[in-house]
């Protein structure tokens, strides 16, 4: 039981940080190729790191085991650790949280003045 506990914790652990690692990477490197600029500089992707990892490991290790993992299969010596399902979630999550990260970045400003520029317009 407990070692199951310990292999599902491990999965989930690996799934959130190859999503994030995956985005800020690509944020990174498509932001620095398009606007000349990296959107995360060092220290701050250094400290989206330290956040992520301390957090994660924080909420995934201290999940107790239940008996219902003693209800399933074992998983095989043969096994990956990355499953297809998880690289499905891996991707999807990834596309999702790039597509949210880039609007904000490339059309947030124009969002954001839509108020401001009626109220210039009105002269307040």
């Amino acid at each position: 039981m407990w070692g199951r506990n310990v292999y599902d914790s491990i999965s989930k652990f690996l799934q959130f940080q190859l999503t994030v690692n995956i985005v800020a990477v690509i944020v990174a490197f498509t932001g620095a190729c398009i606007t000349q600029d990296s959107p995360l500089k060092a220290v701050q992707m250094l400290w989206v790191n330290l956040i992520m990892d301390t957090f994660a490991s924080l909420a995934l290790a201290t999940e107790p085991p239940t008996e219902a993992l003693l209800l399933r299969k074992p998983y095989g010596r043969n096994k990956p650790l990355i499953s297809r399902t998880m690289m499905k979630n891996i991707l999807g999550h990834a596309v999702y949280q790039l597509t949210l990260i880039f609007t904000l970045l490339f059309v947030g400003e124009k969002l954001g003045q839509t108020r401001c520029s009626a109220h210039q317009q009105l002269g307040r």
